[in-house]
């Protein structure tokens, strides 16, 4: 062997040497800043470790949760997808979980509904594990925030000023006497570009004194300082003479807290001393006080991982006699959940608790609801848009009319990480100072009402009323669905027949995914148009809903048009019998305030079925309870319309077009093959200016459009002939037309359906 080879083979081996032992440095040094809480050192040092050795799955794992636990939620995606692609969850199973979990907060719901799905088949072994469970949650949820997005309150929604907010965290306030009462995660000299969480850092109560809608400068209240604690998350009493708040102690970065009071007088706070065991139960994480009177007792409520938790932090509340007796602490049960519920909030004028939570619907981590109280806490509804975002959600509380939220999504002041702390948020009532036009009102509506749609609904197979000829129905649709619903388990066993045990499991799981996804969904949907419907009727609204019909290929179509049609008549019942018939005036054109609804039905029967679902009515797995036939057998809650005047719009495009007609389906029924048919549509000018029609979109070739007259004055009719030549076709068609106006965006669909047959 040479001397330079040696020399060369021992350069190498000594920089492999440095290498090793600089890799190691990095990762041990990386890890303890991670259990100190120190994220953004622990980050940067993973990163330098992942610089020598960007094949080590550990590091990669232990930088994705860095990333995770530092809310650099972009990152953290990108670091959980490498750690999936190359383990596939085998040797960290939450790695698919936390990918959704990010997808979630980087409100991608679209992909985290799919990374959701394909987790619960990755945790199918285990159903009652908590990876199941939390993706399962995580389905519902992701639907219903893509749902929900399409509701925003017009608010007026604040950053507040940097007199309260600083690059590192602010939260848990109130204001009391003038006074804007928070919680911050400061350095104690905050001359600071780093989002570091060192010796030097501690959480502690502030105050900033409210001069108009100005805030001054904020000041540590040291009268609750206490060396080497954190303070925070203060409340008052209900004659103001206590206040109460958390003391924590950092364990690796997490908070060992339990409940404070001290007297209050003139602007001083003195004498502070920790509650009974009664609250402060021994060994257990007791902090978020809020006072509040509760059935006329005052009360405290407060977020606590005590003895009876579900999991995590639970809401807990006790009434107070005289200052200082609690009574036997209670779990809010309703609300409660296997994650934390967290920062309650209690309005007494309204009788509503508001706290946050990461396991019910919601749009990102922590979303704010609340529960009404009647005899009981009733089940949470989320806040909507804007309070909550694809992010973290907290501390909500209100004072007069306007709302205060603690957030970490995109906006907030930050040195490094654009969500990596929370900043509070205020949320006041738009005030119009011009009364909209009665046109403007409409067209509003109309916006909102449409943003809603799609609502789709779907059925059991030649539901209601099998095997009827009927075009109504006595069914409510509601009552369809529960027993729809309650068929899981059967179109569970029949479409995973003859199927191997993996296959099967996953065949059983589609299923199930179907009626969440589009089953459950399509009531939901339906829910909450109807309350927006509802607001507009009482207002007056003269409304025309357009319905359209589905039906699965199993049955002839003639059939099948009367079948959609029983449907449609179910979906009319339940209005007619919601809440004891209050939609029943307007159904009908009774109503005092002159509102009301008329429907318009377009039954498409078999037409527009998938042609690669089975019409084989001895091929029942795939014909009835395969997710393909399911997913046909449906209708669609497609437009409204006012019925009188302005505006007709699409919703599918949420463009305008100012153009109707009575009739936007014509069934030929039967013909022979070569036939032409000949249909006439009317069409009218709903808006007040006159109008000029462009030429017709024909997609087919076998298709021709003549129109009357192009130049229409408001209210006036124009006749558009179709014509269609069935030579070289078979079967069921569905052919179209789209008239479109000259500086319009909309169209609208002209149909002709025909069932060709060759004799």
């Amino acid at each position: 062997m040479s001397r330079l080879y040696i020399i060369i083979f021992s350069l190498l081996f000594s920089f492999n040497l440095f290498t090793q032992n600089e890799l190691k440095n990095y990762l041990k040094f990386a890890e303890e800043q991670y259990e100190k809480g120190d994220y953004y050192y622990a980050k940067e040092y993973f990163e330098k470790a992942l610089a020598l050795d960007s094949t080590s799955i550990i590091s990669l794992w232990k930088y994705a949760e860095t990333l995770k636990a530092y809310k650099d939620y972009k990152n953290a995606e990108n670091a959980y997808q490498k750690v999936f692609d190359r383990e596939e969850a085998l040797l960290y199973p939450s790695s698919l979980l936390n990918l959704g979990l990010m997808q979630k907060f980087n409100g991608k719901y679209d992909e985290a509904i799919e990374t959701f799905k394909r987790g619960k088949k990755k945790y199918l072994k285990d159903k009652k594990s908590y990876l199941y469970l939390k993706s399962a949650r995580e389905v519902e949820s992701c639907l219903w925030a893509k749902s929900s997005l399409k509701d925003s309150s017009k608010v007026i929604f604040t950053h507040l000023s940097d007199k309260i907010n600083s690059k590192d965290s602010e939260f848990g306030h109130l204001i009391y006497d003038g006074n804007f009462i928070f919680s911050s995660l400061r350095a104690d000299s905050i001359i600071t570009n780093e989002e570091v969480y060192a010796t030097n850092y501690s959480t502690n109560l502030y105050t900033s004194k409210i001069i108009g809608e100005k805030f001054e400068e904020s000041k540590k209240i040291y009268e609750l300082f206490f060396e080497k604690l954190n303070t925070g998350n203060g409340t008052f009493s209900l004659d103001g003479k206590r206040f109460y708040f958390s003391l924590c102690q950092n364990e690796s970065y997490n908070y060992k807290c339990k409940i404070m009071v001290a007297n209050y007088s003139n602007g001083i706070w003195s004498s502070p001393d920790s509650l009974g065991n009664i609250i402060n139960e021994p060994g257990a994480n007791t902090t978020m006080p809020n006072i509040g009177e509760l059935d006329g007792m005052e009360t405290l409520f407060f977020a606590s991982d005590r003895k009876g938790t579900k999991g995590g932090l639970d809401i807990w509340y006790s009434t107070i006699k005289n200052g200082n007796q609690f009574s036997k602490v209670k779990s809010i049960q309703s609300i409660n959940s296997l994650e934390n519920e967290v920062s309650p909030w209690w309005d007494s004028k309204n009788k509503r608790l508001y706290f946050s939570s990461s396991w019910f619907d919601g749009f990102g981590g922590n979303d704010v609801f609340f529960s009404n109280y009647t005899k009981q806490f009733e089940n949470p509804i989320n806040l909507g848009l804007p309070i909550n975002s694809s992010a973290n959600d907290i501390y909500f509380f209100k004072n007069e009319d306007t709302s205060y939220v603690s957030s970490n999504r995109i906006g907030v002041f930050y040195s490094k990480n654009p969500t990596c702390c929370s900043d509070v948020f205020s949320v006041k009532p738009l005030i119009k100072k011009e009364i909209p036009s009665t046109k403007e009102q409409k067209k509003e509506t109309l916006v909102e009402l449409n943003k809603r749609l799609p609502v789709t609904l779907y059925f059991h197979n030649d539901v209601p009323d099998p095997k009827s000829t009927d075009t109504i129905t006595k069914v409510n649709y509601i009552n369809s669905y529960t027993a729809y619903r309650a068929m899981l388990e059967i179109y569970k066993k029949e479409y995973s027949k003859g199927l191997n045990t993996h296959k099967t499991e996953e065949a059983k799981e589609d299923i199930e995914n179907f009626f969440i996804e589009f089953v459950d969904q399509g009531v939901k949907d339906l829910e909450q148009f109807r309350e927006l419907l509802f607001e507009e009727l009482e207002k007056g609204a003269r409304l025309k809903i357009t319905i359209k019909g589905f039906a699965s290929p199993l049955a002839k179509t003639d059939y099948n048009v009367k079948l959609t049609k029983r449907r449609i008549s179910s979906l009319i019942n339940y209005l007619n019998e919601y809440e004891n018939g209050i939609f029943v005036p307007y159904i009908n054109g009774t109503s005092k305030n002159g509102g009301k609804i008329e429907f318009s039905e377009v039954p498409f029967g078999e037409y527009t079925a998938n042609k690669l679902t089975s019409d084989n009515p001895n091929d029942q797995k795939n014909s009835i309870y395969s997710r393909s036939a399911a997913i046909e057998r449906k209708i669609e809650i497609l437009s409204v319309n006012y019925m009188d005047t302005i505006t007709n719009l699409i919703h599918l495009e949420e463009q305008i077009i100012s153009l109707s007609t009575q009739q936007q389906l014509i069934d030929a029924g039967k013909i022979k093959s070569g036939d032409i048919i000949e249909k006439t549509f009317v069409i009218t000018n709903t808006s007040n200016d006159t109008i000029e029609l462009d030429s017709p979109i024909i997609p087919c070739d076998c298709n021709m459009a003549f129109i009357d007259k192009t130049i229409l004055k408001p209210g006036e009719n124009t006749k558009v002939k179709m014509t269609f030549d069935s030579k070289g076709y078979t079967g069921q068609i569905v052919k179209s037309i789209y008239l479109k106006v000259k500086n319009q965006k909309g169209e609208l669909r002209l149909v002709l359906t025909s069932e060709i047959i060759i004799e």
